[in-house]
């Protein structure tokens, strides 16, 4: 029998966790991706291989490395003591934490990029009116990068919604707390509860299709626009 629970309990967790990861990375995200694009020092390729690592590193090293630091022996057992809990790992708030990190690239490169497609020209006109940095930047260099914006926080999202071996890694499986869809998933095949698995799974790909094409749209918008 279909219990509606097991199927909107994960959804919601999932897409709320994917909201809160994608909000929190628009502010990390933009002054990390700045500094990349306009920095000399020496320490940018250094820093840009360390925010792009989550995109070649399998997500359970990631996850292994994260629940050490996580448990009551690393600094996260420091900070989960301020709210009454031993651990960040196992916890909704040890996920929110790794699935930054782990979602860290599909932000930064896509804003990367829209910053460096701007050039000089619009900076020096910004300045030459007398403009203040923070004056540029929120009303010249944002406005003129919403496509990176808008491209970032579509693959934040939807990659926060596709994890697996992060949240196996950092949240287990504890429904209502850290089960998310690709967890959910996961106990449905191992189950045999074929039905419940294909909801979730056929959402997924629906999802993915949806993501895809908006991405694709936008592309061609800019290239329109460029062109």
């Amino acid at each position: 029998m279909l219990d509606a629970s097991e199927i909107v309990q994960p959804v919601g967790l999932t897409l709320t966790l994917a909201l809160i990861v994608t909000l929190i990375l628009l502010v990390i995200g933009t002054p990390i991706a700045w500094w990349l694009c306009r920095t000399r020092s020496p320490l940018q390729a250094p820093i840009a291989a360390v925010v792009s690592l989550p995109l070649v590193l399998p997500p359970t090293v990631l996850g292994f490395y994260l629940l050490l630091a996580f448990g009551p022996n690393g600094p996260g057992g420091l900070l989960a003591p301020l709210w009454g809990a031993r651990t960040l790992a196992f916890s909704f708030e040890g996920l929110v934490i790794a699935s930054v990190l782990y979602s860290l690239p599909f932000m930064v490169q896509p804003l990367r990029t829209a910053f460096e497609a701007l050039g000089e020209e619009p900076l020096e006109a910004a300045a030459t009116l007398g403009a203040g940095r923070w004056t540029t930047f929120s009303r010249v260099v944002i406005p003129l990068s919403r496509t990176g914006y808008l491209t970032g926080a579509i693959l934040t999202f939807a990659h926060t919604v596709g994890e697996f071996g992060v949240v196996l890694m950092i949240g287990g499986n504890i429904p209502g707390k850290t089960k998310l869809v690709s967890m959910a998933i996961y106990d449905f095949v191992e189950r045999l509860e074929w039905d419940k698995a294909h909801i979730l799974a056929g959402g997924m790909v629906l999802f993915a299709f949806v993501v895809i094409t908006a991405v694709m749209l936008i592309d061609r918008r800019v290239g329109r626009v460029v062109g």
